[in-house]
């Protein structure tokens, strides 16, 4: 089930958002009304990122072997098919 907090929740319920995050859930707190952050556990978190490392890391690993550079407008156009290819 989605959870919505307000971001007060942080300070005065933190046990019950740890309890959550840490079941895998994200928390999405809120301010004024308004959506202002998401809480995730570091596994959570470490699943969303892992892959965007890893794709950074081989674009590294591609610019040292090669001396070609590409534009803003080149790196940018191919993101989205460059992502399909690796999985996100």
């Amino acid at each position: 089930m989605l959870q919505i907090r307000p971001v007060s929740d942080l300070r005065n319920k933190f046990p019950d958002i740890e309890k959550i995050v840490n079941a895998g859930e994200p928390v999405y707190l809120t301010k004024s009304g308004y959506g202002a952050m998401v809480v995730l556990s570091l596994e959570e978190y470490s699943k969303l990122t892992d892959g965007v490392e890893t794709a950074l890391d081989m674009a590294d690993r591609l610019a040292a072997e090669s001396s070609t550079r590409m534009s803003h407008e080149e790196v940018f156009g191919n993101l989205r098919p460059l992502s399909l290819r690796i999985g996100f």
